[in-house]
């Protein structure tokens, strides 16, 4: 099973940025997919996360700023990031398990991240 990450970079506060998770060797459909970040000195935290049925869940510290989404076509999910903030630099983590959940322990698979930086 390989996650791969892609779409993070260096922009300004208040842009915008979307992040992609390419998964392989497992049957994407029937997998929930969580976004988590870790920033430097600080424990890793969940972003959100999106169910096999397209059902997503959010942290309080994005939620109405972020979206995630997923096409079953391309084994692909998204997390899209608008107006973001300084907090919210950090590598950005995709993670893949059996259900939509707001706990890092409970997927089973993980990317190697992609950083984020969002500069004043």
């Amino acid at each position: 099973v390989q996650l791969v990450e892609s779409g993070g970079g260096l922009v300004q506060a208040g842009a915008s940025l979307r992040l992609s998770c390419v998964a392989s060797g497992l049957s994407f459909v029937d997998y929930g997919f969580g976004w988590f970040r870790q920033a430097p000195g600080k424990e890793r935290e969940v972003v959100g996360c999106i169910s096999s049925s397209l059902s997503p869940g959010y942290a309080n510290s994005v939620r109405g700023r972020f979206a995630i989404s997923r096409d079953n076509a391309r084994n692909t999910v998204y997390l899209q990031m608008n107006n973001l903030k300084l907090e919210d630099t950090a590598v950005y983590y995709c993670a893949g398990g059996y259900y939509c959940i707001l706990n890092s322990t409970k997927y089973h698979y993980w990317g190697q991240g992609t950083q984020v930086t969002v500069s004043s």
